[in-house]
């Protein structure tokens, strides 16, 4: 069997992704819509029956792939933009800032360009439960992950698998990818990643021992993950840790300390095995790391993965990152990085993070092991703000909305701002305060019928005056009756008709594309004692359907700037499915203080409310 290459020489930095020309908002005349199909091993020899036992059929495909059409049958593919709606500047305007995006990651991965990553880690939802993995409470987190366990071992394998090659396809020649998972579909799990990445690409299983508590009456007690390492093809980078000779080891006759004619190096140490049990669990106690959510893992675990696989400058992705443990050391280790996740609490709790390792909890000293640290950008994908959208400038609103209803934009100057299917369509403004007029109708039926020949035309606005829906109506009866004019369609964009590209399929893509509006907000205050007081927002409520309150973050120390939350107060963790809606806080001095609560509801939506208080 070939040897790893260690220290592999690297490709071409050439070869990495330009994330700011992928993840903004459309400014292309069209979504790309080319179609990749990803290299499944034949690996032949590896699932070769023994001709004795006579014609067995072989399942050479990874669960549910299809061999020409991969995983688009069970997941079409839609073509959505991102929504920008924060970069945080952290000093370096002109260079291309890390991403974190909100959305599901199998259909926002397929928008990102081929062979741009170079090492990928990810800790899903393991096979355990549905109440276990679901740790946030979102809708579109809940959604998810109940669609995993629908049909069962093989079900979830599906789900995975096809994530698991989209995550082959972003990752560069020279790429590592982990996958962590538990003993409830470890050995399922393998048997995928041979079939996607290729038996000869497996490069080891780490067995996280993490040891600790517990005790079982019938067995031994499970204390210990799995972690499968592979690489997309022989050429990847590994670069070895050591740990330091054990004591007895270094007492032991000079003599007995050569093996091979070769002395041990007793600078260096031992190399790290893929036994790793000097790694204990995070637990509440490492405050300076514990966020409050039980998948949590171990700034230490992300660093010797990101460490012995890649340089710095790097770009490292995690697509189901949590509270945000990888991004937050590929950041203090000087790796570029791209982390989703779809639940929304965990992008904002994952943001805080990152921003108080770079500038402390007063959001404005930088530390000192970090430099040159690239600026942030959030984006959504699939799940809009509204507050936003709005503030956009029209060309800008138009490409977006014209980009959402799978359309494509128009060259021309005039009315007509883009196609789809050949049907001229026109966006409305920005503002929900200005709908759709009767002039423009007429203005729009016109101009299709006498710079293009066309006899039908789409509209798409928040909204439309009487007038313009009478003018729509009349235009219809008309174009019934032969008469040389023109049909024109009038399409809210909250409407079921503005996301039917997307809900057509049925499904969890009924929920994949929504407009949505911040909570409104009220608090309350009252004093305890001395300075401690407590806050209360149990009168908030969320705007969206069905939406409901299910976490607040608080900043008691904000800077009139920037949101970064108080420690310990990131994440509170729901109980009996009640979210933690009061709470107390002890100031450290008196004097007027400016407090920020950001409100997050179960359908995405979020808002930030500052208050003021003197505390006496």
């Amino acid at each position: 069997m070939k040897k790893t290459k260690k220290n592999t020489k690297r490709k071409s930095r050439g070869e990495n992704l330009d994330l700011d020309e992928t993840i903004k908002q459309t400014k292309t005349t069209e979504v790309a819509e080319t179609e990749v199909n990803v290299d499944i091993p034949k690996q032949v020899e590896f699932f070769k029956t023994p001709i004795r036992f006579g014609n067995i059929p072989v399942d050479t495909l990874p669960l549910g792939c299809d061999e020409k059409e991969q995983y688009r049958k069970l997941y079409p593919k839609v073509s959505l933009p991102f929504q920008i709606v924060e970069r945080v500047s952290l000093g370096h305007p002109k260079s291309e800032p890390n991403k974190l995006i909100f959305g599901d990651n199998l259909h926002l991965m397929r928008m990102l360009p081929s062979n741009s990553i170079d090492l990928i880690y990810i800790d899903p939802p393991f096979f355990s439960g549905r109440n276990y993995n679901v740790v946030f409470g979102d809708s579109n987190e809940v959604r998810s992950f109940t669609d995993i366990w629908e049909g069962g071992m093989p079900g979830y394998l599906t789900w995975l698998n096809a994530r698991l090659l989209e995550m082959k396809r972003l990752l560069k020649s020279t790429g590592l990818i982990y996958v962590h998972v538990d003993w409830h579909a470890a050995h399922y799990v393998k048997i995928e990643l041979d079939k996607i990445f290729g038996y000869n690409n497996f490069r080891n299983e780490i067995i996280w021992c993490y040891g600790g508590g517990g005790i079982s009456k019938n067995d031994f007690p499970r204390k210990h993950d799995v972690i499968f390492r592979y690489s997309k093809t022989p050429e990847y980078q590994y670069k070895p840790e050591y740990k330091p000779y054990s004591e007895g080891t270094l007492k032991t006759p000079r003599h007995s300390l050569v093996s091979g004619g070769k002395a041990l190096n007793i600078e260096r140490g031992t190399p790290i095995t893929d036994w790793w049990a000097d790694l204990k669990r995070l637990t509440s106690y490492q405050k300076n790391e514990w966020i409050g959510y039980p998948t949590q893992k171990p700034e230490e675990l992300l660093r010797r993965i990101i460490e012995t696989g890649t340089n710095k400058g790097d770009i490292v992705a995690d697509f189901f990152c949590g509270g945000g443990t990888t991004p937050a050391v590929a950041q203090k280790l000087g790796r570029r990085w791209i982390a989703s996740d779809i639940s929304k609490i965990a992008v904002s709790v994952t943001r805080d993070r990152l921003l108080r390792d770079i500038l402390g909890e007063d959001g404005k000293t930088v530390q000192q092991s970090i430099t040159k640290v690239p600026d942030i950008e959030v984006s959504h994908w699939g799940v809009y703000e509204v507050p936003e959208l709005i503030k956009m400038n029209k060309e800008s609103f138009r490409n977006f909305i014209i980009s959402a209803y799978n359309g494509r934009l128009s060259s021309m100057e005039g009315l007509i701002h883009g196609y789809k299917q050949s049907i001229p369509l026109f966006v409305g403004s920005p503002s929900q305060e200005n709908p759709v007029t009767e002039k423009e109708v007429i203005a729009f039926a016109k101009e299709i019928v006498k710079k293009r020949g066309h006899h039908s035309g789409t509209m798409i606005s928040w909204g439309f005056t009487p007038g313009a829906q009478k003018a729509a109506q009349e235009l219809k009866a008309q174009h019934a009756l032969a008469i040389d004019f023109v049909k024109i369609d009038l399409v809210n964009i909250e409407s079921e008709k503005f996301r039917e590209h997307v809900s057509k399929y049925g499904g969890e893509y009924k929920q994949l594309l929504k407009f949505i509006l911040p909570p409104q907000v009220r608090i309350s205050h009252k004093k305890v004692q001395d300075t401690k007081y407590e806050f209360d927002v149990s009168e908030s409520v969320s705007l969206n359907p069905e939406g409901r309150i299910i976490n607040v973050q608080w900043d008691f120390s904000y800077n009139g700037e920037r949101f970064i939350s108080t420690p310990g107060y990131a994440f509170l963790k729901m109980k009996n499915d009640k979210p933690t809606l009061i709470v107390d806080y002890k100031f450290k001095t008196k004097g007027k203080k400016k407090i920020a609560c950001k409100v997050q509801d179960s359908e995405g939506g979020e808002k930030i409310e500052v208050m003021e208080i003197d505390i006496k």
